[in-house]
């Protein structure tokens, strides 16, 4: 196993592998166990991998046909600053429906890919994505429906702590697949400038 994308304890503070109650049968691959709290916990070793695939993958895609949509109010700064350092599209808030599939809305956009921050939550993007035939990932949490995401993002998508790791290190590892940075030395912002305000 290639070292964590940063220390493991950090990825444990920060409570990304921390999941609901509820689980569902889709999350089952992703969950290491369950606390004696009845909390679902995830394997960080799992998201850590998947967020280093999620990064090679959207380097796949032209920047500006990629669109991340995060309605979900810890998500939405993260999701902004991961799209604007990286060049892709964030809706950050309400998504208008039809943005996907109605030509006429002075906001339709024709991405390559759907990124969303939480499947349940972003629902219409994600339901527009699949009336058109376009991958859709995901940030989902252990009781998250993944059947209509191709990619998933194991990942708590609640926690204002996670959500700004996560997208943090998804712009670092993008940013260097891209060739834009060479190393983790040049990336100077930091998971605080990620978190959404309280």
């Amino acid at each position: 196993m290639d070292e964590l994308l940063i220390p493991e304890d950090e990825y444990r503070t920060s409570g990304v592998h921390i999941g609901t109650q509820q689980k569902s049968a889709d999350m089952k691959p992703f969950i290491f166990k369950v606390r004696t709290d009845g909390l679902y916990v995830l394997d960080i070793k799992k998201t850590d991998e998947r967020i280093r695939h999620a990064a090679r993958f959207l380097t796949g895609f032209d920047a500006s046909k990629v669109l991340i949509v995060a309605a979900r109010q810890y998500a939405q700064k993260p999701a902004k600053l991961f799209a604007k350092n990286v060049g892709v599209k964030a809706v950050a808030g309400r998504f208008v429906p039809g943005m996907l599939t109605n030509p006429i809305l002075p906001d339709y956009f024709e991405p390559d890919v759907l990124f969303v921050t939480d499947p349940a939550v972003d629902i219409q993007a994600l339901r527009e994505a699949v009336s058109i035939g376009i991958p859709v990932m995901g940030i989902c949490d252990v009781n998250n429906e993944t059947r209509n995401v191709d990619f998933v993002i194991p990942a708590n998508n609640k926690g204002r702590r996670s959500l700004a790791v996560v997208y943090w290190l998804l712009t670092r590892e993008t940013l260097k697949e891209k060739g834009s940075i060479k190393s983790n030395d040049e990336f100077t912002l930091k998971i605080e400038d990620f978190e959404a305000e309280l």
